[in-house]
Parts: C-alpha cells; structure tokens; sequence
C-alpha cells in the first residue's frame, strides 16, 4: 500500500469517526492537503488558494478546538489566513471561541428514507417525469465505475461542452470518481438503447443523519427530462430495501437563510452579501436550478451551512473558495 493511500486511509477513518457533516467524505478528494498536529488526533482538509488556506468544513477529531488553534497557526507561520467553507452548526462555537468571523452562507438538505414515499399528490409531477424517462427506454442499474469509466468521461466532456465555452468543472466542493476511495461510492447509471444516458455517484456519510450522499451526477444534454430522477428514484429503493436512513443532497450556497442561524457575531455586510447572491447571483451559482431539484424529493431535514474566517468577513477570502474550487 503506498504513503498516499496510508494517509488517505488515516483521513477516511478520522471522518467516518468524528465527522457530523453529511459532505465529510469530499475532504478525500484529490488535490486536497492535510493537516495534522503532534499528540492531536483528527485532521483539517484543505487547499491553498492566494494567501488563503482554505478548509473544507471543520478539523475532524475528537478536539475540533485544538485541532483549529493548531491549524490556525500553521497558516500564520505561512503568512496565510484561513477561510473554512460548509461548516456545520455544530461547528460555529469552535469557530467563534477561536476569533472566527462565522455566517451562514446556504444549506444542505436530506431526506429521511424510513418517512420517504413517491406516493400522494405532492410528487404527481415527479411520478410523470420518471415514467416519461422509463417510457422512453430508460434502464437503471447499479453499476461498477472501472468498467464504465471511459463512457463517464465521454459524458462529462459532452456535459461540460452544454454549459459554454469557458466553463470548467468544479473541484473541492464536489465529488469525484476513480481513484482508491472508490470503492466506499456507490454509482447508478441511466442507459437507453445501450447508451449511457446519466449516472449519479453517491458517496457514504457519517454522523448522526448516517447514510448515503447524492454527490456528482451528470446528464447527457439531449436525453429527454426524468432521466436523473429515474436513477435517483432507483437508488433510493436500493437504499430504503438495506435499511439506509438517510439520503443527503449536499450543499446548495445562498438558500436556506434565516437570521435565526445566524451567530450574534456574524459579519452583517457579509450577511447582506450573501442575501444579494440568493437574489441575483445565477450569473455565480446556479443555486435556483439545484434547489429546485432538491426540493422535488420534500426533504425532512434543512441544515444550515456555514463560512468562516479567520480574520474578519472578506471579500478575497470568500472569492479564495471559488478559486479553490476551480470555479473562478
């Protein structure tokens, strides 16, 4: 087994251990770096980004607070500051006792698979757009990724080519497929007449809401509409028939506001910042289209996400999480 896969190991256990974050499991994505402190257990996950060191969630381990004193330090003997990106509520107060500046920047959304049914009038549309998909000769299954892994590239590219010419995929902030945390995804592809028509990978999450993560999923853009919720409807049978609890749709930015899980000492620009990008930023996020399709599935659960920094509210710093996530 080589160093890498040690230390990814080491990451995977400390996650699947103290993690509270539905989204843990994407702080083994590759091009991420790790941080660890002598006679500290646990980890942060992050990337450099500018003079940024930007953390993905929280430090996992049994002593957050420690863990992001040290960490807070080692980026100042770099001359660096810190912005953390998708902390949980659970994470603010050792964000706040620290000297973070910490405001909610979106929310995540899940669905409780033991209450979840496609039945009633609420998902009479949901119902329609799966059947029209399986009308029109659509076939899921649950499939393994190396076999299917150079027509998953073909898709993406054709994926990527539908949304313009300078458009890139996203990193940090989404999931992957390949490499040796493989084996821990579970992967649904969509195929009509032989052709891989979408797939959704999902990956596993840990905490108290324990169960599966709607990670990346993808879309050929000339296959009719239903196609992603036919392969999603499957893996929640799938999922329901294990016992699995709890289906995650991930992190939306901007949706999901409230004062009401705002901290007292919350940045309120940044707040007012963030409150304009739910309004007007499609042009930044697409967060109307990725709701829209989250709120399709009547989550049980909206969970509050947060953004922190280390010295004050900033501008660069938020704009250091686009670029760490290839998205500027």
């Amino acid at each position: 087994m080589s160093t890498a896969t040690l230390e990814t190991c080491s990451v995977h256990s400390a996650i699947a251990e103290y993690a509270d974050n539905p989204s843990a499991f994407l702080a083994l994505s590759s091009g991420n770096a790790f941080f660890t402190a002598p006679g500290l257990d646990g980890v942060v996950a992050y990337r450099r980004s500018g003079r940024y060191l930007v953390v993905f969630g929280a430090p996992f381990g049994p002593d957050p607070a420690a863990l992001l004193r040290a960490f807070t330090a080692h980026a100042r003997s770099l001359r660096c500051r810190v912005v953390a990106i998708q902390a949980q509520e659970s994470d603010v107060d050792t964000y706040v006792d620290e000297g973070y500046t910490v405001n909610q920047v979106g929310a995540s959304y899940a669905v409780s698979l033991d209450a979840f049914t496609l039945r009633g009038s609420r998902f009479v549309r949901l119902r329609n757009k799966i059947s029209r998909a399986t009308r029109g000769g659509l076939v899921v299954a649950e499939v393994g990724q190396p076999s299917w892994h150079s027509r998953m590239v073909a898709l993406d590219e054709e994926w990527l080519r539908g949304k313009g010419k300078h458009a890139k995929p996203l990193e940090f902030l989404v999931g992957e497929y390949g490499g040796p945390m493989q084996e821990c995804r579970r992967l649904f592809a969509g195929t009509i007449d032989g052709e891989l028509a979408g797939y959704i990978s999902y990956s596993p999450a840990y905490g108290t809401r324990p169960g599966w993560l709607h990670d990346l999923s993808r879309r050929r853009p000339t296959v009719p509409p239903g196609v992603m919720e036919a392969i999603n409807a499957a893996a929640i049978s799938c999922f329901r028939s294990e016992g699995t609890p709890w289906l995650h749709f991930g992190f939306t930015p901007f949706t999901g506001l409230t004062g009401a899980h705002e901290h007292p000492s919350h940045s309120p620009w940044f707040r007012w910042l963030v409150g304009q990008l739910g309004r007007r930023g499609a042009a930044v996020y697409p967060a109307a289209t990725q709701l829209a399709y989250k709120r399709k599935w009547a989550p049980h659960a909206v969970l509050p996400e947060y953004v922190a920094f280390s010295n004050g509210a900033s501008l660069n710093g938020f704009l250091q999480i686009f670029r760490a996530a290839n998205a500027l």
